[in-house]
């Protein structure tokens, strides 16, 4: 092992189907607040709240599937992933006009500093990572 330390922290939260997108974005927004993010990077924290939204979103409407969520932050990067139990990766698509879909990860990609999605056992990921700015990590 090198003489540097990781410390990570992380959260997890399983979203049922029943359960709203609402309380994903309560949930996370409450660990951004702990990580002082809502205070001292609030556009990076509504990045990450809308993602939140998104993802948990695709996972119930698209997957059928409840939504786990888990947040963890390695002081680099505030990695977002959602697990859900489809297979089919998700692409981006163009929206139509008319449509009120199509955009979830046309957003997520605009937002995000980077982002994937993979298959793992039981289903895929899809993970968002978000870097604040330097001054708001130094508080």
């Amino acid at each position: 092992m090198s003489g540097s330390s990781l410390r990570a922290v992380g959260w997890a939260r399983s979203l049922p189907l029943d359960s709203g997108v609402k309380e994903a974005r309560d949930w996370a927004r409450g660990h951004l607040d702990s990580l002082g993010w809502t205070e001292h990077a609030p556009e990076t924290a509504d990045a990450v709240l809308l993602t939140v939204s998104e993802l948990v979103t695709n996972a119930h409407v698209h997957a059928h599937s409840s939504a786990h969520l888990v947040l963890t932050w390695d002081s680099r990067c505030l990695h977002v992933t959602v697990h859900d139990t489809s297979d089919e990766l998700p692409a981006p698509r163009r929206p139509g006009s008319e449509g009120l879909g199509g955009r979830g990860l046309l957003i997520v990609d605009a937002l995000a500093d980077d982002w994937q999605a993979r298959p793992c056992p039981h289903g895929k990921v899809v993970h968002a990572c978000f870097r604040p700015s330097a001054s708001a990590t130094e508080t």
